[in-house]
């Protein structure tokens, strides 16, 4: 039974921004950096202060669609193990999500959570939020650190840290398929 919710009634977002921020933090953390460089903070912050509204929420609905392709991914592997993708991934990004009291307030964590089990059952992770109003600028930094846990877990699972950007760049359309 399809769902109101479901992926197909869904925008897919800015996914190429929303995956080049994710892969910046990732690359910073493997440098050995958990702050972020100064500069690269900087460049940062005035992107995303360059952008619309309209492309401000592109990127976002992009971050979501990003979820559900980590989720998708990461429910085919445990499935192949007959082993419950919901089991084994939520319990660790709560558990992760809760070391970080600076940067993710306790009271995102049951959001981030319930996105990562809508994509985990095959729903629209932004659709399944927006049932409950509009994004919260609170949300902001919870949301961009579930997909970047996402993708760095499935890189953990891969053994490669550069997996799960390859993994979503290779499904992104380039321009010779648009011809």
């Amino acid at each position: 039974m399809l769902s109101r919710y479901g992926p197909q009634n869904a925008p897919a977002g800015d996914v190429g921004t929303a995956l080049m921020l994710i892969d910046s933090r990732l690359k910073g953390i493997h440098r050995g950096s958990t702050d972020s460089d100064p500069e690269q903070q900087e460049l940062t912050r005035q992107f995303t202060e360059s952008l619309s509204f309209s492309a401000m929420d592109d990127v976002l609905d992009g971050t979501c669609t990003l979820i559900y392709m980590f989720m998708t991914w990461l429910r085919h592997a445990h499935e192949e193990h007959e082993k419950d993708v919901i089991e084994y991934v939520v319990p660790n990004l709560v558990a992760t999500m809760r070391m970080m009291p600076r940067s993710i307030r306790p009271e995102a964590i049951p959001t981030m959570a319930g996105l990562v089990i809508a994509a985990g059952t095959g729903l629209s992770p932004n659709l399944w939020r927006k049932q409950y109003g509009d994004w919260t600028d609170a949300e902001m930094t919870p949301l961009e650190a579930t997909a970047f846990l996402l993708a760095e877990h499935i890189n953990r699972i891969a053994d490669d840290p550069d997996f799960a950007t390859r993994l979503i760049a290779e499904a992104l359309p380039t321009s010779d398929d648009d011809v």
